[in-house]
């Protein structure tokens, strides 16, 4: 019945099924098709040959290779992931109990870096995810745990420059020996006609005089 497969002599009589087997597509199954075909099928080396797209030399060859354990293992065990995440794993409890906490991800992490516990959002957001926990809704700065945060510097503004007679101190203060230098200059004539753009709070004119 086997040999009968062999025997089908019009390209409509061969199932799309079967086809995967007397047509490979890979290489590799092409020369295991081959060689099952001519050791356990019983066809004979020029038929083999010719059914496999091989030069009757070449599948000599071919042959020869197999019957000395030249051409490898056909098959190989699929490579299984870790079944056990080793940072996520050991950390789970704790991320739960600070997200029932209302903590962020964010949040979370910090936590367990003060623990010892180095993860990635990516990894806290994932179990997370599968225990069930939606995502936290936007809080309020007053609803967010305290911490230190950046204080604000102050905003240049060249609206708020008067001469008024007045102190205050600067470690910069070397730079206003330049100034007999810089009016002649007329820089926001210069300025104008090169078109540099500037803002209300800082013009160009200002801008190249911080560059400078």
């Amino acid at each position: 019945m086997a040999r009968d497969i062999f025997n089908l002599s019009t390209p409509d009589a061969i199932t799309s099924e079967a086809r995967f087997f007397l047509e490979p597509g890979h290489p590799r199954q092409r020369q295991y098709e081959a060689l099952r075909a001519y050791f356990v099928e019983g066809l004979p080396s020029p038929e083999a040959a010719r059914r496999f797209s091989y030069t009757a030399g070449s599948f000599r060859v071919l042959c020869h290779k197999f019957r000395q354990g030249a051409l490898g293992e056909f098959f190989r065990d699929l490579p299984r992931g870790p079944q056990v995440q080793a940072k996520k794993d050991p950390a789970r409890p704790r991320i739960l109990a600070l997200r029932k906490q209302n903590l962020s991800i964010y949040d979370i992490q910090e936590a367990l870096g003060l623990q010892g516990h180095r993860l990635s959002l990516t990894a806290i957001h994932e179990v997370l995810r599968a225990e069930g926990f939606a995502r936290l809704p936007r809080r309020r700065d007053e609803e967010r745990p305290q911490r230190p945060r950046p204080a604000r510097a102050a905003v240049a503004d060249v609206r708020q420059f008067h001469l008024a007679p007045r102190r205050f101190a600067t470690a910069l203060g070397g730079l206003f020996l330049f100034v007999p230098w810089l009016v002649p200059l007329e820089l926001e004539g210069l300025v104008t006609t090169a078109g540099l753009p500037g803002t209300r709070r800082i013009p160009a004119a200002q801008a190249v005089r911080a560059s400078l």
